[in-house]
């Protein structure tokens, strides 16, 4: 070889000028390897301790850093290379940059083979919580070759070793089979939970061998358990996906995070691979969110058919709410506390309405009537609305303004009123309670406050039969009808008689004798203070109050097989308990409407609906106009209501009678309604009822949304016919409507009697009307409209 030592002395400066370090754990390739020469006086000495190697160098330059060592190269491959070498010495690097583009070598090298073993090997990758490398997993934290830590890239997943072809195939393979015994298994638990609900069929009564139909209860109440059971576990293990999913992702963006601090110029094809890893896990997300979507939608659809399971879970509850809630003012305060709680606000009458749509929202008069309203998520001005109205008043004996009577006989005696034919002669011989609405003054405000005396007080004591005629009747309901509660005691007795009609009725006034409680009996003062937690000082401060007696015994399931109900003031929470039940269940479905959904409850339908709690009053029709003017943002033009009332149906809901098996000449035949059964359509040719052949179809068509069974009454020819509030409602406003309600025996009795499974028949009932009412008006208006969850 022949020697050219300015050859090398001028490569090798221009190499040590570079400064450029070697990779660490990489033995340095000196010059001095393949020739050395001796230095002269004339030459630098050759720095043969120097590093040559330059990251990145091609094989051409190679070839030219030896033809320039050997003397062979040209003086053009000279002029290149002094270009070459001033080219790197501009982009002069530090020690710390060399480290970084070596890991950018290395990452283009592994990076799109670990993110395609991720794809493929995912269900089997870091579990869930995880922040380090699984047991025998390919993903390894990166360092430099020497063993020295890379910075905060050391916390990002790196293979060691690249996969093979054969691996990664059998990784997606593995990857697909497990995607497809999900599939399998989701379709698996939905056919079970269909075939569950199609199992649970209404059970035959066979009434001859009652213990077959018991049993057949108690396995379908043991089926319904599984059912639930699984639905349940199926929502766990969704919410464990779907937490799995977010932990996957927060994942993969810290490690995209930290790729980019260290690898901002590296090329847009380096993150294909995970970008579509994130959207592969995306779609599958998505997929099954939507299949979820699809099962819960099923399970609501099952669980609004009207079957004696679905309606069976309403027996109880109902029961409940007539026991805990006597009197008006206890059954609204209840129905307010339950409206609160599935999330509907309540407004004032006296203030002003800011309504959204897809909001819920209440307002009561009196504390005796009540308005609910659900809006539709696609409502717009002039829409219409589905109504179910009714009443929650009860026949009752309410006390007298000035209650105290004189005592007669040594027994102590209350002054009652009959409130609409109460108390007539189911009511003699009854344990008797009393509550109601109290009055109280607290400082400088006077509020109202509810009590209920649940214990036996009053009783209505009939004659003994063994008196003859004066045992049997009629008697007069002023003077043989007063509940007396209690005897004339020493406390009572030294007060000082006072003849009737020696002195003014007053009320109220400036001394303690014409105090309200004063006019009232002394020993019912005290009871009532002491529930309200008064003290003997401040029972002064009741100021007024409203109060009945009601039967304290609780409503009960009874029947060989419990197929009945024994309970009070049936009529009418019956229907406005399960018309509440059907708002609140269908509060979530008003983002897929366009119209609004109403319930009203009044007062004082069993007195004529006079009053302004009543349906007869401008309760209903001024909050329709108040709540369609608040969506319009108050400017409502000329025809908006009419618009609105004639878009609109209602459905006035009040008990009708079901078939007495010992009276049934007092039916008219093929018009006779059974309970447990379903909801009666009510039918008057001269005008009692609302109910004509259109509305009676409209309703029918809601009935087979949900498998209702809807039933017929109309009396005989021979026969009168009671009152709804549906005339007064749909007279007033001009909306389409329909009388139907819950069937009962012994109507207006202190203790009446339904099935047990009417209340939830009633509600499912309800629900179907509500929810479908919209699509079976576009059906009878020869429209096809596309509802907004079907878009």
């Amino acid at each position: 070889m022949v020697k050219n030592t300015g050859s090398m002395q001028s490569l090798n400066d221009s190499m040590t000028d570079l400064n450029v370090a070697a990779p660490p754990n990489t033995q340095p390739r000196m010059l001095n390897q393949h020739y050395q020469a001796p230095p002269t006086t004339q030459q630098l000495p050759v720095r043969l301790n120097q590093p040559t190697q330059l990251v990145g160098i091609d094989n051409h330059t190679k070839l030219l850093m030896n033809r320039i060592a050997t003397g062979a190269a040209t003086a053009e491959e000279r002029a290149a290379w002094q270009e070459h070498v001033a080219a790197v010495k501009a982009r002069t690097q530090s020690a710390h940059e060399m480290q970084r583009l070596q890991w950018e070598q290395q990452q283009a090298r592994v990076l799109p083979q670990y993110q395609q073993h991720m794809a493929a090997m995912h269900p089997r990758s870091k579990p869930i919580g995880m922040t380090g490398p699984m047991p025998s997993s390919p993903i390894q934290n990166v360092s430099s070759d020497d063993g020295s830590n890379l910075g905060p890239m050391s916390k990002v997943w790196m293979p060691s070793v690249p996969p093979s072809d054969a691996q990664v195939e059998h990784g997606r393979q593995d990857y697909e089979l497990q995607l497809r015994l999900l599939e399998q298994q989701n379709r698996k638990r939905l056919s079970m939970a269909r075939e569950e609900q199609e199992r649970i069929a209404a059970p035959k009564v066979d009434r001859q061998g009652h213990e077959a139909y018991h049993a057949q209860v108690k396995k379908e109440a043991a089926r319904k358990h599984n059912a639930e059971q699984q639905q349940k576990e199926q929502l766990r293990m969704h919410q464990e996906y779907q937490r799995g999913m977010n932990e996957m992702s927060d994942n993969l963006e810290y490690q995209a995070e930290q790729g980019n601090l260290y690898a901002s110029d590296q090329p847009a094809k380096s993150n294909l691979a995970l970008e579509d890893y994130q959207m592969q896990l995306h779609l599958l997300d998505q997929h099954n969110k939507k299949r979820f979507a699809v099962a819960r939608a099923e399970q609501t659809h099952l669980s609004r058919q009207a079957t004696p399971a679905n309606a069976a879970k309403y027996t109880e509850p109902f029961c409940k709410f007539l026991t805990d809630n006597p009197t008006v003012f206890h059954a609204v305060s209840a129905i307010k506390k339950q409206l609160k709680d599935a999330g509907f606000s309540e407004l004032s009458e006296r203030d002003g309405w800011d309504l959204k749509t897809g909001g819920s929202y209440f307002v009561e008069r009196n504390g005796s009537s009540l308005i609910a309203f659900t809006v539709g998520g696609g409502y717009k001005t002039g829409n219409g609305a589905a109504i179910l109205a009714g009443h929650v008043d009860a026949l009752t004996a309410k006390l007298k303004p000035i209650s105290q009577v004189p005592n007669k006989a040594g027994y102590l005696q209350l002054g009652v009123a009959p409130y609409a034919g109460a108390p007539n002669n189911t009511w003699w011989d009854r344990d008797l309670g009393i509550g109601g609405r109290v009055l109280v003054k607290e400082g400088d405000k006077i509020v109202s406050k509810l009590v209920k005396l649940g214990w036996p007080i009053a009783r209505i004591p009939t004659l003994a039969p063994h008196f003859g005629a004066a045992a049997v009747g009629p008697f007069n309901a002023e003077t043989q009808m007063v509940p007396i509660i209690g005897l004339d005691s020493s406390e009572s007795s030294s007060e000082a008689r006072v003849e009737p009609f020696s002195q003014p009725s007053v009320l109220g006034g400036g001394d303690k004798a014409s105090t309200f409680v004063s006019t009232q009996p002394p020993r019912l003062v005290k009871a009532i203070g002491n529930e309200l937690g008064l003290s003997a000082s401040t029972y002064s401060n009741i100021v007024n109050w409203e109060l009945e007696l009601f039967d304290v015994q609780p409503a009960t399931v009874g029947g060989l097989d419990k197929e009945f109900i024994f309970a009070g003031r049936v009529d009418d929470k019956l229907c406005s308990w399960a018309a509440i039940q059907a708002l609140i269940e269908t509060k979530d479905d008003a983002g897929n409407s366009s119209q609004l959904q109403v319930v009203g409850l009044f007062d004082d339908e069993e007195i004529g609906s006079g009053l302004r709690q009543g349906a007869r009053s401008n309760f209903l029709p001024t909050v329709l106009e108040r709540a369609v003017g608040a969506l319009a943002d108050h400017k409502l033009a000329s025809d908006v209501m009419g618009r609105t009332y004639a878009n609109s149906f209602l459905v006035s809901s009040d008990v009708t009678h079901a078939v007495n098996p010992n009276f049934l000449g007092a039916y008219l035949e093929n018009h006779a309604p059974h309970l447990n059964v379903g909801v009666v359509v009510s039918a008057d040719s001269n005008g009692h009822m609302t109910t004509d052949s259109v509305s009676t179809a409209i309703l029918q068509r809601c009935a087979e949304k949900v498998g209702a069974k809807l039933q017929v009454f109309q009396i005989r020819n021979d026969s009168r016919s009671g009152g709804t509030v549906g005339p007064m409602l749909s007279s007033m406003t001009g909306i389409r409507a329909v009388d139907a309600g819950i069937p009962q025996l012994s109507m207006h009795s202190i203790r009446a009697t339904t099935g047990s499974l009417d209340p939830g028949l009633g509600v499912k009932m309800f629900v179907g009307f509500l929810s479908g009412f919209e699509e079976v008006d576009a059906e009878f208006r020869g429209q096809v409209v596309r509802l907004l969850r079907d878009v």
